[in-house]
């Protein structure tokens, strides 16, 4: 079964462009031009979304706040706006990636292909020898993206359940940004520390923890960060 893209982009060069790189690989591209649209459009069978910001009528971090009121899927930035605090603001939301342009749409095409292949790979149970992991008062169930804190649903994006699962498979283990960034996120790192630190920084949120005093994830001054022992 393909799966299935929702794109946001309201340069029709653009758009047809990568719709057609995209179907060529295979996938099941459904278009919008506008951020009502893709809202309109937006149903429980897709499984990745590449957004631009900047859209008429409503803008892509709308759209993303729509989607994340109900699903968990990869959801992709494509867009000009290259200033930090709008990558920090998609990202905050619960955005996955941020890809800005100009673009390489062979990138585009393999952050696609590392997200879909991370993403449905966790949603099949058949593929995890182990569902469940624990670690502390978290518990965590891949097949169905469920992470909780004493029984209470912490609401973790793609992204962020992976990299919490990831730190709880290494319990005590110090890892850099690039190695995180490599391992989560299946990419080249190119010295992008924001990616990780906002998503680092909405887990601690979502564990209630101080920051200055993380009870779980603590920053390992220059040299990454470690999930800690219990």
């Amino acid at each position: 079964m393909k799966s299935k893209i929702l794109l946001l982009e309201d340069d029709l060069g653009i758009n047809n462009l990568i719709t057609m790189q995209l179907q060529a690989e295979g996938y099941d591209v459904i278009q919008a031009f506008d951020g009502l649209e893709a809202i309109n459009l937006f149903d429980q069978t897709f499984d990745l979304a590449i957004l631009d910001v900047m859209v008429p009528i409503k803008d892509g971090f709308e759209v993303l706040e729509h989607i994340r009121k109900s699903s968990i899927i990869p959801i992709i930035f494509l867009t000009a706006r290259n200033e930090d605090m709008d990558k920090m603001r998609a990202l905050g939301l619960g955005a996955d990636d941020y890809i800005t342009k100009p673009f390489s749409i062979i990138e585009v095409i393999y952050r696609c292909k590392a997200h879909l292949r991370r993403y449905l790979n966790y949603s099949n149970p058949e593929n995890n020898v182990s569902d469940i992991i624990k670690h502390g008062d978290i518990c965590m169930q891949k097949s169905t993206f469920e992470a909780t804190l004493n029984d209470e649903s912490l609401n973790l994006s793609v992204k962020e359940f992976e990299l919490l699962w990831f730190f709880i498979e290494h319990v005590g283990q110090v890892f850099t940004r690039q190695q995180l960034y490599e391992q989560v996120w299946d990419a080249e790192y190119f010295g992008d520390d924001n990616t990780i630190m906002v998503h680092i920084s909405r887990i601690r949120e979502k564990l209630g923890e101080n920051p200055k005093h993380p009870k779980y994830i603590k920053t390992i001054k220059g040299l990454g960060y470690r999930m800690e022992k219990l």
